[in-house]
């Protein structure tokens, strides 16, 4: 490996370390098994890393990761879709039975998670990206859209979210 390829990969290694986080969370929005979680997570990093050569640094990281993450995701999510299709259906609810349990997280946040999981995939990733705290601007620079329609498809969202989540915990 030459100096500059070592450097190039110092530094991708660097932004990877200190954005991790943006992984894991994209890809448990998408994925609800740890390994899938663990799979999509690799292929993420592998995207990113093809396509860190052409990552300009005036560009902040994480918005940039995201993009990416989240294209990737979307990506494997249709794919997935397309395979289900092929195959017989099953019942969701007995893939969810099946699941093993999480116990790192809470239950609201679990309820939170299953009910982010029933969105489409782009207002998955809106959600995912306003529950991260990412202003308006940004969620808007990574998904591609304006800004106005980033809050109006919010508020939608948060409103969804806030009858199916007090539905939940009524009964």
């Amino acid at each position: 490996m030459t100096v500059s390829e070592n450097k190039l990969s110092d530094a991708f290694l660097k932004h990877l370390a200190e954005n991790k986080g943006i992984l894991y969370k994209v890809a448990r929005s998408y994925k609800r098994d740890e390994e899938e979680v663990k799979d999509l997570i690799q292929e993420i990093t592998i995207q990113v890393w093809k396509a860190y050569p052409s990552y300009k640094p005036t560009l902040k990281f994480s918005t940039w990761l995201y993009r990416i993450a989240l294209n990737v995701a979307i990506s494997s999510y249709r794919k997935e879709s397309k395979r289900a299709a092929i195959n017989t259906m099953m019942d969701d609810r007995f893939v969810e039975i099946a699941a093993p349990a999480e116990t790192t997280l809470n239950e609201n946040v679990r309820q939170l998670y299953s009910l982010i999981s029933e969105f489409k995939h782009f207002d998955r990733a809106l959600m995912l990206l306003y529950l991260e705290e990412k202003s308006y601007a940004e969620i808007a620079a990574i998904m591609g859209i304006k800004v106005s329609n980033v809050a109006t498809k919010l508020n939608r969202l948060k409103s969804t979210l806030k009858e199916k989540f007090t539905s939940i915990n009524q009964k």
